[in-house]
Formats: C-alpha cells, structure tokens, sequence
C-alpha cells in the first residue's frame, strides 16, 4: 500500500475498505502529513480505512482553513469515485485531528453541512495568536492580531452549532499545550453518552513518532540489545495511542 498524491491530497487505499478517515495534523506540521505522521496513519490504513490526509499552511483565519480543507476532502473523494478507486458503496467517515487539526475538524462540523460517523481529537489545541505564534505582536504592534474565530469564539461556536455527535479526546499525560478538558465538557454537554475522553502516556509530539528499522548483525550484541530496548519505549506511547484509534472505530475487530 503506497501513497497517492490525489487532487491535492495524500491517500491511502486498502484492499477491502471498511470506512474513511480524513486527518488532519497540527499547524507547523500539517504541510507534509504523509512524512510527519506517516507511522500512525500507515497503521490506520492497515486496519482497512482510506486515510485522506490533507495538507494545510495556517493562517490567521481558522474559518477560511477549514472551508478549503473540507473542499480539498470532497474533490478527492470524487476524484477516487471517478476513477473507481472508490466504489459508490456507503462508508462511514471518521475525522481524526492533532492540536490545530482538532479545531478544524470542530469548525467544519459546526460552520458546514457534513456527514461523519464520528471525531477523534488528539490534544486539542485551542490557543490565543499571541501565544501560539512567538512574537505575534511584533509584526503590527497598532493592532491586536488574533485567529478567526478567536478561542472563546469558537468554544461559543461548537458549544452552539456543532453537529458531529460521537467523539473521541485523546490527551497525552505529559502535554502541556493541551486544552482538551474545556472542550470534553462543552461536548459532554452538547452530546451525553456520545464523548469519551482518554489520558495515555505521551507528549504533545507523539502522534508524529516514526518507525526505526533495527537491523541486527550475524550476531546478537549488547548494543543490539540497547537498540531494540530503545525502540521498544520510543514507541510504547505511540502503539497506545494506535491501539485507542483503532479500538474506538471498531471495537468489535479489536476483541
């Protein structure tokens, strides 16, 4: 299974398709989500989900981000039913987000018709300009620069307007930058019974964490030992966090 670069996108197609899933990563990350987040969305894709994952450059103007994400998703998803790639059978769509991408996925499902079976936001970020952005205010110190919506604006948004019932939080236990329990209880109260939150062991930066391919010699050596301990830690958090995806698409698959 090898990406495809369609309709300004990055895919992956499995055999067998099950569902889609539409990623969407964090600001300064979100340019080349087939390399940053390819470990995780492989391992997606193995399951039996279309991975769509849509690169973005962040802006000022949240709302404009999210309108032209959403159309780049649509004109891909059209472009694999005209090439057959995607069959016309239904299959559920899932958004999957890590920090500015999980407030795209919120605006989108609250300023636009869409049709998803569910969201899962991994360390939701929903910061100020003048703390996201180092020196921010330098560039025009007249005038007070902020996103569009502002963070209490779009707390106001999705409390009032979001649509997509069935959601996932993800936070990471050592992630400072994370805002995810404002958001649980704004979504616990739109949706009760719809929203899980879950802590696992992390950093802000896990999601991006890549395979290493340890090749041991002819023969076995402490240092081979000391490899394979490393990259059994390295990526304890991120096979958790693989693991908390997966079993919240299809719980019953992962029995």
């Amino acid at each position: 299974m090898d990406w495809q670069e369609i309709s300004g996108n990055w895919v992956l197609v499995p055999p067998h398709p099950v569902g889609i899933v539409h990623f969407l990563g964090g600001a300064f990350v979100a340019a080349a989500p087939q390399v940053t987040y390819r470990w995780l969305l492989e391992q997606i894709a193995a399951q039996g989900y279309i991975v769509v994952a849509t690169p973005f450059i962040n802006t000022l103007d949240h709302s404009a981000i999210a309108r032209e994400v959403l159309q780049s998703f649509e004109r891909t998803i059209n472009e694999l039913q005209e090439r057959a790639i995607l069959r016309k059978q239904y299959l559920p769509i899932y958004g999957l987000g890590h920090s500015m991408g999980c407030k795209l996925h919120l605006l989108t499902g609250s300023l636009f018709s869409v049709e998803r079976s569910g969201n899962i936001l991994i360390s939701f970020n929903n910061y100020a300009a003048s703390d996201a952005i180092p020196f921010v205010q330098q560039f025009n110190p007249a005038f007070a620069i902020e996103f569009t919506p502002s963070p209490l604006e779009t707390n106001n948004i999705v409390q009032e307007r979001y649509s997509v019932r069935r959601n996932l939080l993800i936070k990471f236990s050592n992630d400072t930058l994370d805002q995810s329990a404002g958001l649980t209880q704004i979504l616990q109260n739109r949706f009760p019974n719809m929203v899980t939150a879950q802590t696992l062991n992390g950093t802000h930066t896990t999601p991006l964490g890549q395979d290493v391919k340890w090749q041991s010699g002819t023969t076995f050596t402490p240092f081979d030992a000391m490899g394979q301990w490393f990259k059994q830690e390295v990526y304890r958090d991120l096979n958790q966090l693989k693991k908390a995806i997966t079993f919240w698409l299809n719980p019953l698959k992962s029995l």
